[in-house]
């Protein structure tokens, strides 16, 4: 690409949703037209603020607290000073910075990858595939405070641990930013035991719970998709958590997780299957006032085609006779 076409790309074509595309330019610039991998990661790094914020809190709250209690170094406003620098001679600061950096060698050595588990969620390797998974099912912000992944890195947290028998299963991960993940590997107290034994919970007699493998048609670690006895269309399904729990709103994540997983795989195969289908009514029924007749949790997807009633405007509120149709009035009006 000549000089006046990638001025005309940078200028009137780039299109921007993170700073990802000038920094890998720049560098490639940089560095004489061709750059590791690893080199354009680390101008990235250098240009991301949250990392940037992320150790700047490990400075200030971890490594500076020590060295200060130590009477190392002191905090003067925003900045650390080491205690009596302008005594050392030159040749002292270069014997120290030597010395310093064979504790790095050598910690290296000996600790390997484990030196970042601290940035880790849990032990062990989650693939980048997951991770990208896990993060654009949460629209890249973090499920617990809803910041986005422009303003604050984002980590892949297992919901429940894996030390306390939480598994690899795409529903048992969550996205979080490092500031909650770091909240909750600290204040959460749970039992994880008792959840995971939760998990395993199945009612004698229920339906739902004895349900005949042959009727299962699509299924994860949490929970199972049936076809409807009494379809109210063709091709109406139901997503049924394996656990037996009465309601919906005492699902815990991972299980709307997997629930969620589920109802997009029946979509997508129910559209595949059947250009015809337009549209879908989800539909959950939470107590016998609500109409639920089976009290194991199950929520509805109910594939819609044109013509299928004479007028769909309302949707669930014909639920309630006469509520379905209605006239959307201006403000003021």
């Amino acid at each position: 690409m000549e000089f006046a076409d990638l001025k005309t790309f940078i200028e009137k074509s780039m299109r921007m949703s993170h700073i990802y595309q000038p920094v890998m330019l720049m560098t490639l610039l940089e560095k004489g037209g061709t750059a590791s991998v690893r080199d354009i990661a680390t101008s990235i790094l250098i240009h991301d603020e949250s990392q940037i914020e992320y150790y700047e809190q490990i400075t200030k709250e971890m490594v500076g607290q020590v060295l200060r209690k130590r009477a190392v170094v002191k905090k003067e406003g925003k900045a650390f000073e080491l205690l009596d620098f302008n005594e050392l001679s030159g040749e002292q600061v270069t014997e120290l910075i030597g010395l310093l950096q064979g504790k790095l060698d050598d910690f290296k050595e000996r600790r390997g990858s484990k030196i970042w588990q601290h940035r880790k969620l849990s032990e062990g390797y989650i693939s980048g595939t997951i991770r990208y998974e896990v993060l654009k099912r949460a629209k890249f912000r973090c499920e617990l405070c809803g910041i986005s992944a422009e303003i604050k890195a984002l980590e892949v947290d297992h919901i429940v641990p894996r030390n306390k028998g939480g598994s690899d299963d795409p529903s048992n991960f969550q996205s979080l930013c490092y500031s909650c993940n770091a909240m909750k590997r600290d204040r959460d107290d749970t039992d994880f035991r008792k959840v995971i034994e939760s998990y395993g919970h199945r009612e004698p007699g229920c339906v739902f719970c004895e349900l005949p493998v042959e009727r299962i048609a699509l299924e994860n670690e949490l929970c199972v998709a049936v076809a409807d006895k009494y379809p109210v269309t063709p091709g109406h399904m139901l997503v049924i958590p394996k656990r037996h729990v009465a309601e919906y709103l005492d699902l815990g994540r991972p299980e709307l997780n997997a629930v969620h997983f589920l109802l997009e795989q029946l979509k997508k195969q129910l559209q595949d299957n059947d250009p015809t289908v337009k549209g879908f009514n989800i539909g959950i029924n939470c107590g016998a006032t609500a109409g639920q007749t089976v009290f194991h949790c199950h929520i509805h997807l109910i594939p819609r085609r044109e013509g299928d009633v004479e007028n769909p405007a309302g949707g669930v509120r014909h639920l309630i006779p006469g509520k379905g149709h209605y006239t959307v009035k201006s403000e003021g009006a």
